[in-house]
């Protein structure tokens, strides 16, 4: 049958003012067209939809039905329509974010927070994982978007660095610097201390700011654990009395027991976390989140995402 949408829209408009003339006004046409449409809609379903026998305009038994139904597949019609101009403006969707762990002790849960109290209709996927694995799943497209410590750079991949902070001294409570009254540390006093260092992996990252950082202040940390990249565990073998660490400042927010934080004396270049998410990729939901992450990162904490 040749039946286009806005016959059951004229349609519906008739049934429901029982008028030709007030259908007309209400869909903002001329009385004579739509008449020609109804007609044209009853020819191609060979059965009368209107009781034209009397003065007033009646719903024949055929009409009935089809109003009900045609109510139902035009509320249809337009659910699917909104819901296709809301993903396609990033409204609802599936979004995959990775993240190295430390990311969730100060810029992720805001960041979250903001971005699902504005697109709640957005599906978030959050994975944890190793800084090469992250990278790799980017690439691979089973991660939309992840937050890794710089410096990293790979033309295929955006970035943003959206979260700078300056380094602490991590120290077992035992240790000589970590009692009395002192508030700060000088990082030349930890010349001779055993370091607890996060790994490496491949690409430079949070190990080079803080090798970086004692290099700086004239000397090559003495590595006795180098293969930890987690920095509860890191904190864990501090607290043991293994050795100290340097660790950026928002890691004091998991007030691990045996381990006291100093803030460096002198002023060192602050670590870095960077957003990386592939280039060219046109996901909405992702642009939205993109343009909601911390442009101003100057004080040494993430803004608060708008």
């Amino acid at each position: 049958m040749d039946v286009e949408l806005r016959h059951l829209r004229y349609f519906v408009a008739v049934a429901e003012e029982l008028s030709f003339t007030r259908a007309a006004e209400r869909l903002h046409i001329a009385q004579p067209p739509l008449s020609t449409q109804i007609r044209k809609l009853e020819r191609e379903l060979g059965v009368e939809l209107f009781d034209r026998s009397r003065r007033a305009v009646a719903l024949t038994a055929a009409g009935d039905v089809l109003l009900v139904e045609a109510r139902r597949l035009l509320e249809q019609v337009d659910q699917s329509l909104r819901a296709a101009v809301r993903a396609g403006t990033g409204e609802v969707g599936r979004l995959a974010i990775g993240f190295v762990p430390s990311a969730s002790n100060a810029l992720l849960p805001s960041q979250l927070r903001a971005f699902h109290g504005r697109y709640p209709g957005v599906e978030l996927t959050l994975r944890e994982m190793a800084p090469d694995d992250l990278v790799a799943a980017v690439l691979a497209g089973g991660i939309d978007v992840c937050f890794l410590y710089l410096p990293f750079a790979d033309e295929r991949l955006r970035t943003r660095t959206v979260l700078r902070e300056p380094l602490v001294a991590a120290l077992p409570a035992e240790h000589r610097l970590a009692g009395g009254r002192r508030k700060t540390v000088a990082l030349e006093q930890l010349r001779d201390e055993p370091f607890v260092l996060p790994a490496r992996h491949h690409m430079p990252g949070l190990n080079a700011g803080i090798v970086a950082a004692c290099r700086s202040a004239g000397f090559e940390p003495e590595v006795v654990q180098r293969d930890v990249w987690l920095l509860q565990t890191v904190l864990g073998l501090v607290a043991a009395g293994l050795g100290v660490a340097l660790v950026p400042a928002s890691v004091q927010n998991l007030n691990r027991a045996g381990v006291v934080f100093r803030p460096l004396r002198d002023a060192h270049a602050p670590i870095e976390m960077g957003a990386f998410w592939r280039a060219g990729d046109g996901s909405a939901a992702l642009a939205n989140f993109v343009a909601m992450l911390p442009t101003d990162t100057s004080d040494g904490a993430a803004s608060e995402p708008g």
